[in-house]
């Protein structure tokens, strides 16, 4: 009989890092590494004893090594009796029971009264019941996200493209949008690639040492997690920016961004990296059984609370600016729209993070991997869906390319080109950030939020 699936909990809780919502496992899981270490202690001190009494002749019955219990050397007629393996105190309620074996002429006796699980408090029948329900469960769950991120990660790798190609799209808000995307992408492709070292190559021994590349693979993830929250993060700053500020330099601002999105993640993850090599190098460093979770935990925490700050801020500007005589407007204003826009976007930057953030450990590990690993894959694919593909400007570019392709098809004619902010397609990009530079910081906003609203 073997213990529940702890490596199945081990992995799952690993991919639910961003929050860490397995810390209650990761207590369990250290202790049972911890008993793992001693039964190797005793096996070894057990075998270099069995060497040492092999050099002697011993009446009775020789040591013995069980795989779990050392049993002395014992003559025969006698009966030892021993107490269970700490190990199954991780499984078994009932605690101090004993285990024991008889020495007779034909050597050790079966356990008694009966193997290890029988013997040591654990029902059969209920562990196997256990164990099939929670493998279930954990297949489940690994099924979930997977579906979830491979559909995100089809719908994002044409989003991103659509944005890098088509030149009337590029600008500053799209390129903000585009690296969230290649966030999202690096995120998915992380998580397959941590499955694969963890579960393809057999590397889910978390109390073993763990190779290179699988390192290398948790590693990865880890700053394609933190990166992809961060540029949430920024997401949101750019919002924000368009509400509050009057008058902002994009480009300076946009470099910035970078260095929020892909910079601070990098300098936590080697920090991170640094410290685990010197201080824990031991299994594939996918628990979160340690003080330094924290150097993950932390800056993730704060871009989740910085966002709902932002996010709190946002909807109070706007309920200003939706105040009399905007509210005698047709459902069509810009401001109108942009809080519908806002009111989906905002929660997908990690707002709703912050309930489970601040659960306590025991509470429903279940319902938090559900919601963290399963509802969180499809995150990108719902994102791309409100970015890219609902965006009104990116529509219009693909109806006129479209017609465009359709008209050389047709007629075989090949429209003259266009200076790249010229056309009467509407508003792009070129010509919003022309004409805001000659217009006043309020038109400036008012045309931002245009921009902004494009998305429903």
């Amino acid at each position: 009989m073997r213990p529940p699936p702890a490596r199945w909990s081990c992995v799952l809780a690993a991919l639910a890092c961003a929050l860490g919502a397995a810390g209650g496992w990761a207590t369990g899981l250290q202790q049972e590494c911890d008993y793992v270490q001693q039964i190797e202690r005793q096996q070894e001190e057990c075998l270099q004893g069995t060497q040492v009494e092999n050099e002697t002749e011993t009446a009775g019955c020789s040591r013995m090594w069980d795989n779990l219990t050392c049993w002395p050397a014992t003559p025969r007629g006698q009966v030892v009796v021993l107490a269970c393996p700490l190990i199954f105190t991780l499984f078994s309620p009932i605690q101090g029971l004993n285990v024991s074996r008889s020495c007779t002429d034909e050597g050790w006796t079966q356990l008694e009264p009966g193997p290890y699980p029988t013997a040591c408090g654990l029902d059969d029948r209920v562990s196997s019941l256990d164990e099939q329900q929670q493998t279930l469960f954990y297949n489940s769950v690994k099924t979930g996200y997977t579906i979830g991120y491979s559909l995100s990660l089809a719908t994002l790798l044409v989003a991103t493209a659509i944005l890098s190609l088509f030149r009337k799209l590029r600008c500053t808000r799209n390129y903000i949008h585009t690296h969230l995307f290649v966030s999202f992408i690096l995120r998915a492709t992380a998580v397959f690639i941590k499955d694969w070292a963890l579960f393809d190559r057999g590397e889910s021994d978390h109390c073993s040492q763990g190779s290179v590349g699988c390192k290398a693979a948790v590693v990865f993830f880890q700053y394609c997690v933190m990166a992809n929250f961060f540029w949430l993060l920024v997401e949101g700053l750019y919002l924000h920016t368009l509400l509050a500020v009057s008058f902002f330099s994009e480009r300076k601002y946009f470099w910035g961004y970078i260095l929020i999105g892909w910079g601070v993640p990098s300098t936590f993850i080697m920090v991170w990296t640094a410290i685990r090599i010197h201080i824990e190098d031991f299994g594939c460093w996918d628990t979160i059984n340690s003080s330094l979770w924290w150097i993950i935990k932390g800056p993730i925490l704060t871009s989740i609370l910085v966002n709902f700050v932002l996010f709190i801020c946002i909807i109070r500007v706007l309920v200003q600016k939706l105040r009399p005589p905007d509210v005698g407007k047709s459902d069509s204003s810009p401001y109108s729209r942009l809080a519908k826009s806002t009111l989906l976007l905002i929660p997908l930057f990690g707002v709703h993070y912050v309930m489970f953030a601040f659960f306590p450990d025991n509470f429903k590990a279940e319902v938090k991997m559900v919601f963290e690993l399963v509802v969180g894959s499809f995150q990108g694919f719902v994102v791309a869906i409100l970015y890219c593909f609902l965006n009104g400007e990116v529509q219009a570019e693909l109806r006129r390319k479209w017609r465009r392709w359709h008209l050389k098809g047709m007629l075989g004619w090949t429209p003259k080109s266009q200076p790249p902010w010229g056309g009467s397609t509407g508003a792009t990009c070129s010509t919003q950030v022309s004409m805001l530079t000659r217009v006043s910081p309020g038109a400036r906003r008012s045309s931002s939020f245009q921009a902004e609203v494009s998305l429903l």
